[in-house]
């Protein structure tokens, strides 16, 4: 991720900066209010359990369009009071929000004139181009007709979404006068980059009273009688159909969308409902970050803080999710090679082939007040991107998307071998070109992420552990990928280069002393020896031996990592252990899915199971069954749930793809394209599953459904369905 909040100062450790540059501000917790989220393309939006928007003390709720908060405030009143909440409902597949709501006691001058729980409000809300629809029933349970005023306040701010993260700005655009016509009101902003924004409004019935930030209705309801009020929220767009009529359409243009995005994918059921409710979130909340680009299929990082473009975010999201759906992973490839670097921008830490870290909209990214409009300051993204490359390839026999991209895969090589590797030591370093790019351009892009045994910073030019795993593997992707296209020379050059940088690797970052890979090499090229989940990683990539492999997998499920939730980003022996730091010493579920999917290629099939059941109950513990993006790395106590982390993006792409990933290193599933086959490698299942179904299964072309049972310490396999000629294969 981009930001993080500072972390605490101990007396080992060098102090921050008094602001870290564009960290999220940890001044009130999201954890303090419950909030529900909806998104479609680039809007989302963050409301309360009632359906309100009411920010306070630096609150997140909003309606956000393009970086932008569009709307500020959205408060419903009943006679002048707050509704009462009677319950807040995501549906399955996060495509709207309802909202049931009852009146307070109603009172003048000391007499009731409605007691509380006699009308009935349910506020149905869903997105889709760029509007926010709301259809809201208004129902009398009275035996008498009564009168209500209905009100709504609302305004906009116009906020960059960096000013309401923490990020201060001197200076901002202006707002422009209010429209106002009998149904509608248009609120608009006048940026400092010349773009105009507008929110517009608009209601059906039209309202008793309405001005520039208040809609009034009064409102007579007969006995058992209800009344409907709509209204929608358009950002930018100016909306031309009835307000009814376009919800109507617009509902169903959205549950169409919503099941379009998912049908084709693999589905997984089990033998355990409170499973099926978290990986049914799980694969709702991919969907629904999923924003379709001319290239394809998209996955945003996470709301509210990065619900935009991520290379590194994406990338990790695709392999997680390559064997459930490879359309996620053609997106990814596509769009990232259309904005793959082209020249030297030190302000954006670009260089020609490199991947970008990420893509913002706002004023703020427009003006340059902060640097990541298009920006590449990732030092994992470019490897990563050949990795995905080639395990695409690998799942789909894709020639032609490999052909079509190859200029892409040999200027991001290009790049690995003339930018990344500045020193020709054979290793990939980073640094920041300019002050105000990131200090770290890892996935733990902290500015205290990494750091020696005794505490202190690591300086100079950067080596991670995790990022030669990535170069090895890239390499020997560009082998295989070059092979399939002609391109031999280039082949037999990167597979030889691969072995070189394994050889070289174990040499240099092997520390027999703590039992695993050093988390980087320093700028003098002085080995961190600091015991880190980084190190996990290097076994997804394949570059770390068999024995020291299984080293590695005993250190992870010991206590110094294992908290019982899942695995540490650092063991709490390590000198700046802090088990609410955001990088070092919380648990990150994608994290623990590369962890596992990296044991499961090694054969530690007890450890996968282990971090498969931590990362379960975590969900099982949380509401929705949501993974966050993190949660603290305290150990499990009984009775309690994880803790949370104050500021944690949920929900969020590589959270959401965790348990999809952890399934896959669990059963071992592979396929083999050239002879239509699903593959079952040494399939296991965790403790709290004794029988999973995976519906559509493709291997390329038919598809297959399958059953897995345990039956003892082995796991048996029955084919429910098959369409067309597919086959499959269980190793044990």
């Amino acid at each position: 991720m981009t930001v993080q909040t500072a972390a605490p100062v101990s007396p080992h450790t060098t102090a921050p900066p008094s602001a870290p540059p564009y960290a999220v501000s940890a001044t009130i917790s999201l954890q303090e209010r419950q909030f529900r989220t909806l998104k479609n393309a680039d809007m989302f939006g963050v409301f309360d359990l009632t359906g309100s928007i009411n920010p306070c003390d630096g609150g997140t709720e909003g309606l956000y369009n393009r970086d932008t908060r569009y709307l500020s405030l959205f408060d419903l009143r009943i006679g002048g009071g707050r509704p009462i909440l009677l319950s807040s409902t995501l549906r399955d597949d996060n495509g709207a929000l309802t909202c049931d709501l009852t009146n307070p006691d109603m009172s003048l001058d000391g007499k009731v004139l409605l007691e509380h729980d006699v009308i009935h409000i349910r506020r149905s809300r869903f997105m889709i181009n760029a509007t926010c629809f709301e259809r809201m029933q208004v129902r009398n349970f009275s035996t008498e007709p009564q009168r209500l005023q209905i009100e709504l306040r609302f305004d906009s701010d116009f906020v960059d979404l960096f000013e309401v993260r923490g990020t201060p700005r001197a200076h901002r655009g202006t707002r422009e006068p209010s429209e106002v016509t009998a149904n509608s009101v248009s609120l608009h902003y006048l940026g400092l980059d010349h773009i105009r924004r507008s929110t517009h409004l608009r209601f059906y019935p039209q309202p008793t009273e309405l001005d520039a930030n208040r809609a009034m209705f009064d409102l007579t309801i007969g006995p058992r009688e209800r009344t409907l009020i709509f209204l929608e929220i358009a950002c930018d767009v100016v909306p031309t159909r009835d307000v009814r009529e376009n919800f109507l359409v617009s509902m169903v243009e959205t549950r169409r969308w919503m099941r379009s995005r998912s049908a084709r994918a693999a589905a997984i059921a089990s033998s355990n409902e409170v499973f099926n409710e978290a990986i049914r979130r799980a694969i709702a909340d991919l969907y629904m970050l999923i924003t379709e680009k001319p290239t394809g299929l998209y996955p945003y990082a996470g709301i509210p803080w990065f619900s935009a473009p991520f290379g590194r975010d994406a990338l990790i999201t695709a392999l997680h999710t390559l064997w459930l759906d490879p359309l996620i992973a053609r997106g990814v490839l596509g769009y990232l090679a259309e904005n793959q670097a082209t020249t030297v921008d030190a302000a954006a830490d670009a260089e020609p082939g490199k991947i970008l870290h990420e893509v913002r909209q706002g004023e703020m990214a427009m003006l340059g007040e902060v640097p990541f409009r298009h920006y590449y300051g990732s030092v994992d993204s470019t490897p990563l991107f050949l990795m995905l490359a080639g395990a695409y390839v690998e799942r789909t026999q894709d020639d032609e998307t490999a052909r079509l991209l190859w200029p892409h895969f040999v200027a991001a090589l290009d790049w690995i071998e003339r930018y990344g590797d500045r020193d020709g030591d054979g290793f990939v370093e980073y640094y920041r070109a300019t002050e105000n790019g990131l200090a770290n351009q890892g996935w733990k892009d902290s500015w205290d992420s990494v750091f020696h045994a005794d505490g202190a910073l690591a300086k100079g030019a950067i080596a991670l552990c995790e990022v030669q795993g990535y170069v090895y593997a890239a390499r020997k992707a560009m082998g295989m990928i070059g092979r399939r296209l002609g391109h031999e020379d280039l082949a037999a050059a990167q597979e030889t280069k691969a072995e070189a940088l394994r050889v070289a690797f174990e040499a240099a970052y092997w520390c027999e002393e703590i039992g695993t890979y050093a988390l980087a090499l320093d700028g003098e090229k002085k080995p961190c020896r600091v015991r880190s989940s980084n190190a996990g990683h290097l076994m997804l990539s394949g570059i770390v031996s068999a024995e020291r492999a299984a080293i590695m997998a005993q250190g992870f499920m010991s206590s110094q990592f294992f908290t019982g939730w899942g695995i540490r980003t650092i063991a709490s022996s390590e000198a700046r252990y802090n088990p609410m730091a955001y990088h070092n010493g919380s648990v990150w579920p994608h994290d623990n899915a590369l962890i596992g999917m990296g044991l499961a290629r090694y054969g530690h099939t007890d450890a996968v199971a282990k971090i498969f059941g931590g990362i379960f109950d975590a969900a099982h513990a949380i509401e929705l069954r949501r993974l966050p993006e993190l949660f603290c790395g305290f150990a499990r106590r009984r009775a309690q749930g994880p803790t949370f982390y104050p500021v944690a993006c949920s929900p969020q792409a590589w959270a959401a793809s965790t348990l999809p990933a952890l399934m896959q290193a669990s059963l071992g599933i592979t396929f083999d394209v050239a002879n239509r086959s699903v593959v079952f490698n040494k399939p296991s299942l965790p403790a709290f599953l004794d029988e999973v179904t995976l519906h559509n299964l493709s291997p390329g072309t038919g598809r297959i459904s399958v059953v897995l049972r345990r039956i003892g310490n082995e796991v048996a396999l029955n084919v429910l369905e098959r369409h067309g000629d597919v086959h499959v294969l269980l190793r044990s």
